[in-house]
């Protein structure tokens, strides 16, 4: 019997809470175990409820002094930012086990931090994104390369949204 995939998120100080919202939000739909974040712009801005899902409520948001602490043993360290000599996303290949480490909306991953990852990826993308959008891109790469994607129509009606009945019918011609 095969391990269950752990997968954490590290934000270097996020500026945004609105982006950590929707961060907690792509946790929850790609089944991230737990979410750290360090600095103090996320704390002093935690008052406004940017969690839509209340995903907080089952994956944990944990503030943190270093993300380097939080490594369990057999977890590798993935950096993710527009980092030069980055491995473009399409051609990594996930590791089982991955705490993902990404770069604040205006800034980066410390030197000492990247000098500690087991590897470091970027979007290639023209431009940057945002945080949240690049975490979604991120975990969407992980799950289409994954061997234990789950899809379906059962997959479709817990996910979608309870106004959406709407399904693919055959068609009758043109």
């Amino acid at each position: 019997m095969t391990k269950t995939p752990a997968v954490s998120i590290g934000l270097t100080n996020p500026k945004s809470p609105t982006n950590v919202g929707a961060v907690m939000r792509a946790a929850g739909c790609y089944r991230v175990d737990s979410v750290f974040y360090t600095g103090e712009r996320y704390d002093r801005a935690a008052r406004f409820h940017t969690d839509t899902k209340s995903v907080s409520r089952e994956i944990p948001l944990t503030g943190v002094n270093c993300l380097l602490d939080q490594i369990p043993e057999g977890m590798q360290v993935v950096c993710v930012d527009l980092i030069e000599g980055a491995v473009p996303l399409p051609e990594f290949q996930h590791p089982q086990q991955a705490i993902y480490i990404f770069g604040p909306e205006d800034g980066t991953i410390s030197q000492q931090v990247i000098d500690r990852a087991d590897a470091v990826v970027y979007v290639p993308t023209v431009g940057c994104m945002n945080l949240a959008a690049s975490v979604n891109v991120l975990l969407y790469d992980r799950l289409a390369k994954s061997a234990d994607c789950v899809a379906g129509d059962e997959l479709i009606r817990q996910s979608r949204d309870a106004n959406n009945k709407v399904q693919v019918r055959e068609s009758g011609g043109a």
